[in-house]
């Protein structure tokens, strides 16, 4: 190896060398400096343990001595001061001593767990040294707090008083307990007062609790007394005797009102508002206010009850009353029906099923009768409220309707064949005019030959005619084949009218046009030849073809003579008919 390599690795090894020294100097440096912190903040926590407060609270406390119990807890407290001085905090200060000791011999690694040890002795002792202050306080400060208390309750128990004398009038029923509970809490004023002298700690306590639930107490009383004497001695009273003179006004005039209890309500209220005013007596009133507002709730509610029950006994004579004169009614019709079911069957082919029903119809309108007699009986005897005996009325009503809906639906059934029946003899007046009709135009004009068309279409018509009247006469009636028939015998006459209509207008527009030819027939052939051919369609009774061929040959001399003729004929045919 060269001299200049093994001068590079000594150069190197130094310079780890001087590095490592840094390190650790500066180390050192730092812990020393860490662990200087610490221990300089445990002595300062260590020497705030005994402070100064503790001693001035206990040289208070030595000069408030004037009984055994105060001199108990001064000794007491004494020495657990002497404790903590003498023995706690010495220890504490070993223990730093010794941590101190470690580290300058350099033992960093025994430092942390001691350190940890002795935060919690500090804390432990401080604790303790805390809660003892804490303690000496709760008797040095006592009078502070409890004048402070008692001042707060003289003021409230001022604007009592207050309160009390400015509407005197309104607690007149319980002015005795309530001025006796003033010269109580009078009393007990003075007593503290005694008591804070004597520094009687234990007596003074005992005698704010008393002076605090004694003015709680009556801040309630003068609170809610008013209310409850209101409703207690006027309002409540008047509630009763008012429901008591309509209970007996509406018994009288037929009411049940059992399900109510009346009486026997109004007399446990009376018993219960007598318990309020007992308790109240002795300024005892606890759920008094809600006890009386619930009464007075609850005798609201009959009021309700009462019109409740005036409505429903309206409304069970207005509808017992419709219900009698229907029940009456759907009986006869239902009686009549029945005594006339042989006649309706021997009248009309009605099915079974069309009438059925129609005998428990009857049954069920008797049986919903006697079920009304027995309520009205029942209404007579008093037996039940009318809101119950409505309520039976209106289901009465139901069944009432569901029958009425039953025998509606026979009654539809057979009114619906008589009204078939009785507009099949009117539809056959009209059919037979208007045969009749067909007839007398067919015959009043003078035609050559009538076409076959119309002798097949009044076969036709005639025959569904007879067969109309044939139906009629049948007994039982079937309606339905009946109107079948109407149908046919009407339309088979309509279509004979208008083709009788169509032949006359046709024939009489035909004769027309030719007369009106006529007078061209010297003087062209061509029309003349036309006109010989009209005339010979209209003796075979083709009278459209004779009308062309009469048209068609008038136009050879005169165009346009179609629409002309059309209207001439038309006006003409109005006028004969």
């Amino acid at each position: 190896m060269s001299s200049t390599v093994k001068l590079l690795c000594l150069t190197y090894v130094l310079l780890a060398v001087a590095i490592l020294i840094v390190v650790l100097i500066l180390v050192n440096k730092h812990n020393k400096k860490r662990y200087g912190e610490i221990l300089d903040t445990l002595e300062r926590e260590k020497n705030l343990i005994l402070n100064a407060n503790i001693l001035s609270e206990l040289s208070k406390v030595e000069s408030m001595i004037n009984s055994k119990d105060i001199e108990n807890k001064y000794k007491e407290w004494k020495r657990r001061f002497e404790q903590i001085k003498n023995t706690d905090v010495p220890v504490l200060t070993d223990h730093l001593i010794e941590i101190e000791d470690l580290f300058k011999t350099h033992r960093y690694k025994e430092i942390e767990p001691t350190l940890a040890k002795v935060e919690l002795s500090i804390y432990h002792v401080k604790t303790k040294a805390n809660y003892l202050l804490e303690e000496i306080r709760n008797l040095t400060l006592s009078e502070e707090r409890n004048r402070e208390t008692v001042t707060k309750l003289k003021g409230k128990y001022r604007n009592i008083i207050n309160t009390y004398h400015e509407s005197a009038d309104n607690y007149r029923i319980v002015r005795k307990p309530i001025e006796l509970q003033f010269e109580t809490i009078d009393k007990l004023f003075s007593a503290f007062e005694v008591a804070m002298e004597k520094n009687s700690f234990g007596e003074v306590a005992k005698i704010i609790k008393a002076l605090d639930d004694s003015i709680n107490n009556l801040d309630i009383v003068i609170d809610e007394a008013p209310e409850i004497i209101l409703l207690g001695v006027k309002l409540l009273p008047k509630k009763m005797s008012d429901i008591g003179s309509i209970y007996g006004k509406m018994i009288k005039e037929g009411y049940n009102l059992d399900y109510l209890a009346i009486e026997y309500n109004i007399n446990e209220a009376e018993k219960k508002i007598a318990d309020v005013f007992d308790r109240l007596n002795v300024l005892n009133l606890e759920d008094s206010s809600l006890e009386l507002k619930t009464m007075s709730t609850y005798f609201d509610s009959i009021y309700n009850d009462f019109d409740k029950e005036k409505l429903a006994k309206k409304s069970f004579t207005e509808l017992g009353n419709q219900l009698a004169t229907k029940t009456t009614k759907m009986a006869k019709m239902a009686s009549n029906l029945t005594s006339k079911l042989g006649e309706i069957k021997d009248n009309y082919s009605l099915s079974d099923e069309d009438l059925k029903g129609l005998n428990i119809i009857e049954v069920s309108i008797k049986g919903i009768m006697e079920d009304y007699d027995m309520i009205i009986d029942q209404a007579k005897k008093k037996k039940h409220a009318f809101s119950r005996l409505n309520k039976d009325m209106q289901q009465l009503n139901v069944r009432l309707i569901k029958e009425e809906d039953k025998l509606d639906s026979v009654l539809k059934i057979i009114n619906e064949c008589r009204q078939d029946e009785t507009r099949a003899y009117d539809q056959l007046d009209e059919i037979k005019s208007l045969l009749a009709s067909s007839k007398e135009k067919i015959n009043s004009y003078k035609l050559p030959l009538v076409p076959k068309k119309y002798y097949v279409e009044l076969s036709e018509a005639t025959e569904a005619v007879n067969d109309m009247i044939k139906e009629l006469d049948k007994r039982p009636l079937d309606v339905e084949t009946l109107n079948t028939r109407v149908d046919t015998a009407r339309d088979l006459t309509l279509k004979l009218y208008k083709t009788t209509n169509e032949i006359v207008k046709t024939a009489s527009m035909s004769e027309h046009a030719i007369v009106y030819g006529n007078r061209y027939r010297s003087t062209n052939p061509r029309v003349h030849e036309g006109l010989k051919n009209a005339e010979n369609q209209f003796f075979r009774g083709c009278f459209k073809a004779s009308l062309e061929d009469a048209i068609n040959a008038i136009n050879i001399v005169e165009p346009g003579i179609h629409e002309r003729l059309l209207r001439e004929s038309k006006i003409d045919y109005n006028k004969n008919s």
